[in-house]
């Protein structure tokens, strides 16, 4: 996902141009608009020289943030447009995504759910555009982790998952109400072998029948 020169101006040490309304003591204070002198444009609101309230920064790399500010920062509900056609929707604290909020990625992917310090955090939602597939569980520090489900068009994965990937026990489900138990464990590399990419094998225990549960869409 991309950040890059998604930090706005800091207006309190650079004047810039400005229109708008102003306090007693000359600071932009109520609603104004300011063209920066890197390029930047805010428009919006103001309270003792700082943005605070509602505006929109628009940057000179085409990025655009609309929502809410506190001293300066994104702070509240907001939308940021990144230059790369990435969207996301919701939470911030203090800059950064936190709290709950929607991702949208350049190749159409989603993730809804909780984040933390600009990672996903908590419970949330990926759905990968191009399959339809989509994963729903855990996430920690940006992260699949702890227990989790990844949902495809006829079956579904239930089990544990570390660093993104199946670890453990964990079963699968499909549509005509059969359950595969077993687990997954990672494959040794054979030796001299400098392939950084893990190799899983699932091994398979027991079988089971059960009726399937509809699946819902969070």
């Amino acid at each position: 996902m991309s950040d890059v020169e998604s930090d706005e101006f800091d207006e309190s040490t650079t004047l810039g141009e400005y229109e708008g309304d102003r306090n007693e003591a000359g600071e932009r204070h109520g609603v104004g608009k300011a063209v920066l002198p890197n390029g930047d444009i805010y428009q919006g609101h103001y309270k003792n020289g700082k943005r605070h309230g509602q505006g929109t920064y628009q940057f000179r790399n085409s990025a655009r943030y609309v929502g809410c500010y506190n001293q300066n920062k994104k702070h509240g509900q907001g939308t940021f447009y990144y230059p790369d056609g990435s969207k996301y929707e919701g939470l911030w604290v203090d800059d950064l995504r936190q709290g709950h909020g929607i991702y949208t990625y350049p190749n159409g992917d989603t993730y809804s759910g909780e984040w933390l310090k600009h990672m996903r955090h908590g419970q949330g939602v990926y759905h990968y555009h191009d399959t339809g597939s989509r994963y729903k569980g855990s996430w920690v520090n940006d992260k699949m982790e702890s227990s989790g489900e990844f949902i495809h068009a006829n079956h579904r994965y239930q089990g544990n998952f570390v660093s993104n990937t199946p670890s453990g026990p964990g079963k699968y489900i499909f549509d005509n109400g059969c359950e595969q138990h077993g687990e997954f464990h990672r494959q040794d590399k054979a030796e001299g072998e400098s392939d950084p990419t893990i190799t899983l094998k699932w091994t398979p225990q027991y079988f089971t029948a059960t009726q399937r549960t509809p699946d819902v869409e969070p």
